[in-house]
């Protein structure tokens, strides 16, 4: 069984960065699309940043330049780097899998595997 935990949040001021890290275990991650979602308070969860065997794929026009995804297959580990934060970053960051061999899609119902979501905080 795939288990998801998501590190790295914290408060942070405009314009500056965090990594976010999102380690899996029990299953290696060859086999899954990792994507990142966020929730802010009041909103739906929305996708940010998706990685597969085929590439990346970017759900939201707002981070366009700011974010990246990356994986680490040796660490069994995703992570999103995060520059020129701005307060609307502000959310709940989460990591999710969709079943096995599955691409990445943008809509949270097609993720099967999640983790438990780090604070994100962006605020002077």
């Amino acid at each position: 069984q795939l288990q998801l935990a998501e590190s790295g949040g914290g408060l942070v001021q405009p314009g500056g960065s965090l990594r976010l890290s999102c380690a899996a275990s029990g299953v290696s991650l060859d086999y899954y699309a990792i994507g990142w979602f966020r929730q802010a308070p009041g909103k739906e969860r929305e996708g940010v940043l998706c990685i597969s065997g085929g590439g990346t794929a970017n759900f939201g026009d707002g981070v366009k330049g700011r974010f990246t995804i990356s994986r680490d297959n040796a660490k069994n580990t995703v992570y999103l780097q995060m520059n020129s934060l701005k307060p609307e970053d502000t959310a709940v960051y989460y990591c999710a899998a969709p079943p096995a061999y599955h691409y990445c899609s943008g809509f949270h119902g097609d993720y099967d595997y999640w983790g438990q979501g780090t604070q994100v905080t962006v605020s002077s």
